[in-house]
């Protein structure tokens, strides 16, 4: 069996510079880090992970607490924070609240058992009881997609506003007037922010939007089916339909065919949450684009930060448009991306 000296001879770095690769010291330069890691697989070597956690009172190992793993987005920022993880010499154990509270809780509480050195969550409902006092009390976490207004905890996002802005920008050159959009629940802070962006978009251009064009959903596919199944009842439905999440849009796509109409042919579809299945729809969906793989290794490095001590700082990134053909676009639109910039902050 390799033992930590091999792996130094064969990664050529020092026993010393082995040991802060493998627990993610930020005094390791990227080049060395990855020549440990290399050496790491080649060999085969497995550190006794047991005895380090005795010796350092550390784990080695993240909790990520996730909203919906059937939810496409949270899979792939799953998979995300697992490979950023790893690489960073850290085993991630996930949880899936399914978008309960009580849920939630539940893998807060069990995580915390098996004495985790961080955790990583995103809020359902707002929040609950057992995350938040986790939170208060100390321990090393970071929020990632959603927050908490008012908790002192780093919070790792994406700002979809500007895209929200250039997806109405692009409705209104297409001539639609009449927008609607599928809430994501009001507990949670993306599904406040996403109506108050496109409300806020709407009104730069003189365009309300009436309460019976604003429909409730809760990030699942049968809610924005029997959002979208009102708004085709509506004496005057609307011309488009902007679906606050991928799996609402998935519903909504549902109950337009369900009465025997097309998109966008007689009504329009966007998205918020891009997925690759909408690349295969007829017609593909237009769609905002979260960066979740960047999103998912900045939450990680953030809580490394937050286990060392150190304050960890939130970090935004972009949501960027994706114009595909699904509210009217001329045939043969290729895929445009919209640039938005990148910002960083503490909280």
């Amino acid at each position: 069996m390799a033992s930590i000296k091999d792996v130094a001879a064969e990664a050529g770095v020092s026993v010393a510079t082995v040991s802060r690769a493998l627990n993610g010291h930020p005094s390791v330069s990227p080049a060395a880090r990855a020549r440990v890691l290399a050496a790491v697989e080649t060999l085969g070597y497995r550190p006794n992970a047991v005895a380090r956690s005795l010796r350092t009172d550390q784990t080695r190992t993240l909790g990520l607490v996730i909203s919906d793993v059937m939810n496409p987005y949270f899979t792939e920022l799953a998979r995300s924070v697992e490979e950023e993880a790893r690489a960073l010499g850290y085993s991630v154990i996930i949880g899936n609240a399914d978008e309960r509270p009580d849920l939630q809780d539940h893998h807060v509480t069990t995580l915390l058992d098996r004495r985790i050195d961080g955790l990583l969550v995103s809020p359902t409902d707002g929040g609950s009881p057992r995350m938040l006092e986790a939170a208060r009390a100390g321990t090393p976490m970071v929020f990632v997609d959603r927050w908490i207004p008012g908790v002192d905890v780093p919070v790792v996002r994406s700002d979809g506003r500007a895209a929200v802005r250039d997806l109405v920008a692009h409705l209104h050159g297409l001539g639609h007037r009449r927008l609607a959009i599928i809430a994501g629940p009001a507990a949670t802070t993306t599904g406040r922010e996403r109506v108050d962006a496109f409300r806020e978009a709407l009104a730069a251009y003189g365009l309300p939007l009436p309460d019976a064009y604003i429909g409730q959903g809760d990030f699942q596919a049968g809610s924005g089916r029997r959002v979208t199944e009102g708004f085709l009842d509506l004496p005057e439905p609307p011309e488009v339909v902007f679906a606050a999440d991928n799996l609402m849009a998935l519903g909504a796509l549902d109950a337009v065919r369900a009465r025997g109409l097309r998109v966008p042919e007689d009504i329009g579809l966007a998205a918020f949450d891009d997925i690759p299945w909408f690349l295969h729809t007829g017609p593909p969906v237009t769609a905002i684009a979260q960066p979740t793989r960047d999103l998912g290794r900045a939450a990680v490095r953030a809580l490394v930060e937050r286990i060392a001590g150190r304050a960890g700082a939130s970090v935004t990134l972009p949501a960027r448009l994706v114009v595909r053909r699904s509210c009217g676009e001329p045939d043969g639109t290729a895929p445009h991306q919209s640039p938005s910039p990148v910002r960083r902050s503490t909280p």
